[in-house]
């Protein structure tokens, strides 16, 4: 489908999302767990309409997107935060279903203000949960690997011979982008860890990063592992939070060459977006992206560097190569652009944020945001 819509501007795809939401739909009535949508892997609200017909709810990390989820989604969250603010603690009471600790320090701390919370909602009752840490890794990139030595995610088993007095869940989150194989490495080290502990909790919280949604993952596997653990310890409910997998290939970021320059016999097309800015994980990961009329690698034809139009020295990624030589004007399409990527944005260097575009399941394509000099500006004092 060619889109002319103005550049850059991500569009998402609501027949994809769908998709998605179809698999994932199955696997928690396969597996008889509860799977909530992560916030910080996409807060674009309009396409929430969607997760509301399916009946999904959501995982906050943050007020503000807890906020979100209460007034988009209708319903209270699974908040973690690493550290709740006393002064914001009764907003964020009020609009939670489950509430888990970073630490033991914290959870006493705020006891007091759950159970007198508990003692007079009874019909909003709060449970409140602890995050530990098996540390177990599963993931190479240290910038989100959570088991690294030192890490600040969570108890430790040591520092945890029996459950907090109150606390009626344990969350742990070791994925990123996972298996189901590496799932069973987790599991297995958590059970190892803190199984002394799992008698007396109500539930589990497996965290994210279950990218069940990608091609190729095992999702017998995966509900295998989940009616394992429900089987081993019936009295517990268990919820996933994945972000990646709701989102994962359902939008594109649609970009425009603006010049050509060669120095040092390296050409380096120059687009309307920026890596920094508007795909920063590309060089956070990194990774390449995919460009839906680039050819395939080691592909014959002419071969370019993108550069991104900030002036951060590192903006560029490469190189790719097309069958016809870029010029200015020619539209580029940023593959998989959606998931970690609209929340990760900044408007640094004042570069015009990319506008937000959706395609219906119909077909008919609707811009759900445009930016200004405005949205910029009120950003600073």
């Amino acid at each position: 489908m060619k889109l002319e819509l103005p550049t850059p501007c991500f569009v998402i795809y609501e027949e994809k999302i769908d998709r998605n939401l179809e698999l994932i739909d199955r696997v928690r009535h396969e597996a008889g767990v509860e799977i909530v949508m992560a916030f910080k892997a996409n807060a674009v609200w309009r396409t929430f309409e969607l997760l509301r017909h399916r009946g999904f709810g959501f995982a906050a990390s943050s007020l503000n997107e807890l906020r979100l989820g209460y007034e988009e989604l209708h319903r209270r969250g699974h908040t973690y935060c690493l550290a709740y603010k006393p002064e914001t603690f009764g907003e964020v009471l009020a609009m939670s279903s489950h509430l888990t600790f970073n630490s033991i320090t914290q959870w006493e701390q705020f006891r007091g203000k759950i159970d007198a919370w508990n003692t007079t909602h009874p019909d909003s009752h709060v449970s409140p949960g602890l995050r530990v840490n098996p540390h177990c890794s599963v993931i190479e990139t240290d910038l989100y690997n959570p088991a690294l030595p030192g890490s600040r995610f969570g108890v430790a088993a040591a520092d945890l011979a029996e459950l907090p007095q109150g606390i009626e869940g344990l969350h742990f989150h070791q994925l990123c982008e996972s298996s189901s194989a590496d799932l069973e490495k987790v599991l297995d080290a958590f059970e190892s860890s803190f199984g002394h502990l799992l008698p007396a909790v109500e539930w589990v919280n497996m965290g994210g990063g279950h990218l069940m949604t990608r091609e190729g993952y095992d999702i017998y596997h995966l509900v295998k592992l989940l009616r394992g653990f429900r089987e081993r310890y019936p009295q517990i409910s268990v919820i996933l939070e994945p972000g990646s997998a709701f989102m994962w290939q359902t939008g594109d970021l649609l970009a425009t060459v603006m010049d050509v320059v060669v120095n040092d016999g390296v050409a380096t097309a120059i687009i309307d977006a920026s890596f920094t800015c508007h795909m920063p994980d590309t060089l956070e990961m990194p990774y390449k992206p995919a460009i839906a009329e680039a050819l395939p690698e080691g592909s014959c034809g002419h071969s370019y560097t993108l550069g991104g139009n900030s002036c951060l020295s590192g903006d560029y990624k490469g190189e790719w190569t097309f069958a016809e030589p870029l010029k200015p004007g020619d539209r580029l399409t940023f593959r998989d652009m959606n998931h970690y990527t609209t929340v990760k944005t900044t408007m640094f260097n004042g570069l015009d944020h990319p506008s937000i575009a959706i395609v219906r399941s119909n077909g008919t394509v609707e811009i759900l945001r445009q930016f200004t000099y405005d949205d910029y500006k009120s950003r600073m004092s």
